[in-house]
């Protein structure tokens, strides 16, 4: 409810400070919008769920943030963003109702991966280029980022897999590198094969995300280091090789090891960036009264600095610490699942949307270098919206199925099986 309201009063103020001559319609579209998660709140209560009571709350914060600054850097776009948003929550009711049970995902492990791999590979042969990178599938008036959906595709194959195979990896005795890799061996042939087509699609964020969540769902597995140990081994090497192959690549390490060698050039949209960070000081300009629209991608790939001119370093701080509730929620989620399918579920989503929001922020404040990828339920897209809303159904499901009276059960997935 608080979310919904702060939306509305976000959206007003702008339209206040910038668009007064021009109809309401964008304003009330938001705000209808923001309604949707009541909605769901109140589909959970006639459930009598027992769901992550924060969960909800905090995508509505992120999704009121997302409005207003879209809103107040690209107006045009606000109704297409309050109508995915409605979108995504429909879906998260659907996949509530029908997906919760999470024996699909022993079943059809293999055709997610099948499936995700066909995705990819259509983006690599028929997808559209832009900015450098071919991400997007045209489906007539509309473009799908298949990306995103590989993502839960990817997440469910792991889960599925590495159910069947965790207690073989985790036996007591010498290291059967050559049995364990054979074990591993459809895991790591799907995830080399979706890193190769993200080489030709020049999508380095999600390669980057994709290892990432594959690493860490082989840890939560297994508990095994030396698998960790290895795979950073294998990613820093393939990252020198990279460098060196891609001109793109090193074009982007180039700009984040120094964006002010070419400021109005190659380094232009990441010193705007900057300059839009720092002119925000504390408390930030307010909404209307900065100039977030000097930065290129503003709505997408740069929006935590166009939150940081307007709303200053504390709306950056809250942003940060509702990233970082939300992603300590999720793996709560994980630790307190009953099933050792709904632990790898619940983890690999924690870490997918975690890493997300790590890439993008970091990359726009130049931690990491720059590479294009939506936040979760804070960016401007469809595709991101519906599979983030889509996640958020499968572990409000899971929590629901939590142990009753806030006792968690033995969470670490190699000590035990529970509910199988």
């Amino acid at each position: 409810m608080g979310a919904a309201l702060l939306g509305a009063l976000g959206l007003a103020t702008v339209h206040l400070a910038l668009y007064r001559s021009e109809p309401w319609t964008p304003v009330a579209a938001g705000a209808l919008a923001l309604g949707g998660f009541l909605v769901v709140h109140g589909a959970l209560c006639a459930m009598r769920s027992e769901a992550d009571p924060l969960l909800l709350p905090i995508a509505a914060g992120l999704s009121a943030v997302s409005l207003v600054m879209i809103y107040r850097v690209r107006p045009e776009y606000l109704l297409r963003q309050a109508a995915w948003v409605a979108l995504g929550l429909a879906a998260l009711l659907v996949v509530l109702g029908t997906l919760g049970d999470l024996r699909w995902v022993r079943r059809y492990a293999y055709l997610c991966a099948a499936a995700g791999m066909a995705l990819l590979a259509l983006t690599v042969t028929l997808g559209l280029e832009r900015n450098g990178a071919r991400q997007w599938l045209p489906l007539g008036p509309l473009t799908l980022e298949p990306g995103e959906v590989v993502k839960l595709l990817l997440v469910a194959f792991f889960a599925g897999v590495l159910d069947d195979t965790y207690r073989l990896l985790t036996l007591p005795g010498p290291r059967r590198w050559r049995a364990e890799l054979a074990r591993l061996g459809p895991m790591l042939a799907v995830c080399l094969f979706a890193l190769l087509l993200l080489v030709f699609q020049r999508d380095l964020g999600l390669a980057l995300l994709y290892y990432g969540v594959f690493l860490a769902m082989l840890y939560v597995a297994t508990g095994r280091l030396d698998y960790v140990g290895v795979g950073l081994a294998a990613f820093a090497a393939g990252a020198a090789l990279c460098y060196h192959l891609f001109a793109h690549v090193r074009v982007r390490v180039d700009v984040w090891l120094d964006p002010w060698a070419d400021p109005s050039g190659r380094g232009y949209q990441i010193v705007q960036g900057l300059y839009s960070l720092a002119s925000g000081g504390v408390l930030g300009a307010g909404l209307g009264a900065g100039h977030p629209e000097l930065v290129p991608a503003a709505h997408t790939d740069m929006i935590f600095p166009t939150i940081g001119e307007e709303l200053g370093a504390v709306g950056t701080f809250c942003t940060v610490a509702l990233y970082l509730l939300f992603v300590g929620r999720m793996f709560r989620v994980a630790t307190r699942s009953r099933g050792t399918l709904e632990v790898l579920v619940a983890a690999g989503l924690a870490a997918s949307l975690g890493l997300q929001a790590f890439i993008i922020l970091g990359g726009s404040t130049r931690l990491i270098p720059l590479t294009g990828i939506p936040a979760p339920f804070l960016t401007y897209g469809g595709s991101a919206a519906m599979t983030n809303f889509a996640a958020l159904g499968l572990l409000l499901a899971i929590s629901s199925r939590g142990p009753a009276g806030g006792t968690p059960p033995a969470a670490a997935v190699r000590h035990g099986a529970a509910g199988r």
